[in-house]
């Protein structure tokens, strides 16, 4: 960086106490930065307690308890024994609300993300949840840590985004919500959109 630009701003995280669906698009376009290394989120989505396909359906138990703590929490489990998954609460404290990173653009720390992955093309470090939190080095450790500090840092947006919007993949209930979010144009994204929506949250 130049002596002439300006560092990033940091996101403000007191979004993250919006519902979930607003927060999911909210968080698309902004930084996100695990030690350094990240990039760009470009496709998230919205679960909620009243949801079905979430894990916070039926009320706290177990692995979800961090769901129904304050927001700007991270939420990390592993997905079918084998991958790990990030998630950011959100909402109020109790609600079980939560965002899942499905895929960043990595724009930082690129050689450290190739290492981790064992892959050299930049499209295919992060484009998935698992892969992301591979790339990353996100594991079970950052499970309920506070995103406000160390080794978290959120940038804001650099531009307001034009968004994808559509349904979320990888369920088999609540299939017809519309809660999946991703930016528009972006090579990055796990999977294309089925049919190509642009709006804003809630849509």
């Amino acid at each position: 960086m130049s002596g002439s630009e300006a560092a990033p701003a940091a996101f403000d995280l007191s979004i993250l106490a919006a519902d979930a669906v607003t927060v999911a698009a909210a968080l698309v376009g902004v930084g996100f930065f695990v030690e350094g290394v990240g990039g760009v989120i470009v496709e998230t989505e919205a679960y909620r307690e009243d949801d079905p396909a979430s894990h916070s359906f039926g009320g706290p138990r177990g692995r979800n308890r961090v769901m129904f703590g304050p927001p700007g929490r991270a939420y990390v489990y592993r997905s079918y024994g084998i991958h790990w998954c990030m998630n950011v609460v959100c909402g109020r404290e109790g609600e079980g609300q939560a965002v899942l990173l499905r895929a960043i653009e990595p724009t930082a720390g690129l050689a450290k993300m190739m290492g981790r992955r064992g892959v050299a093309v930049p499209r295919l470090l992060a484009s998935g949840p698992g892969r992301l939190c591979q790339a990353l080095g996100i594991a079970a450790a950052q499970d309920g840590a506070d995103l406000a500090a160390a080794p978290f840092r959120l940038t804001a947006r650099a531009e307001e985004p034009v968004l994808l919007v559509g349904r979320r993949i990888g369920i088999s209930r609540a299939v017809e919500q519309p809660w999946r979010f991703g930016l528009a144009g972006s090579p990055f994204l796990s999977r294309p959109f089925r049919t190509v929506e642009s709006g804003a949250a809630g849509a």
